[in-house]
């Protein structure tokens, strides 16, 4: 790295299936000026040419896409935002060897907001979901924060973000200055 130089830094938006994380990694990544690495755009790339028709197929697809998300993020320059349902079957364990310092935007809301959310989503044709029932969809481990060692700020999605105190937390955690 040339000298002066700035590594990589990370934001890893988490939290249980239909919490709020894409719209808040969007913002966050929009207003950071950072990459989005999301694992549902990496999984919907994947679907679209290995077209897994069972719940096995459809969880080593999410599998490898987690894998590819490690992986670009690991060579990100500057900063990423990384989104995904963090399950330790699913790179969860890894991402503290990610090569920069991290803090964690955990997305949260009661269960009935995360069922009504989930509910009135728009799948493409032919989607095959990871899990089997609710249980798995929303397993204990998704309800906590990652929480590796690094700063967490935790969001309430159940109303209006205040995205400009999230940032500046977020700024504040991995010494950036704000623009």
């Amino acid at each position: 790295m040339p000298s002066g130089s700035v590594g990589p830094r990370y934001v890893i938006v988490s939290g249980p299936a239909a919490s709020g994380k894409t719209v808040v990694a969007h913002a966050i990544a929009d207003e950071l000026g950072w990459a989005l690495i999301g694992k549902d755009t990496i999984k919907a790339g994947l679907m679209s040419i290995l077209s897994p028709s069972d719940v096995e197929s459809a969880r080593q697809v999410g599998s490898a896409a987690v894998a590819v998300l490690l992986a670009v993020a690991a060579e990100a320059r500057g900063g990423a935002v990384l989104e995904a349902v963090w399950r330790h079957d699913q790179g969860r364990d890894r991402l503290a060897g990610l090569p920069g310092p991290v803090v964690e935007v955990f997305c949260h809301c009661d269960r009935s907001f995360l069922e009504t959310r989930y509910a009135t989503r728009a799948r493409r044709p032919g989607y095959v979901p990871e899990h089997r029932d609710p249980s798995e969809l929303w397993s204990p481990e998704t309800f906590e924060p990652v929480a590796l060692g690094w700063t967490v700020v935790e969001v309430d999605t159940t109303s209006q973000v205040d995205l400009g105190g999230v940032v500046s937390a977020i700024r504040r955690e991995l010494g950036l200055t704000a623009l």
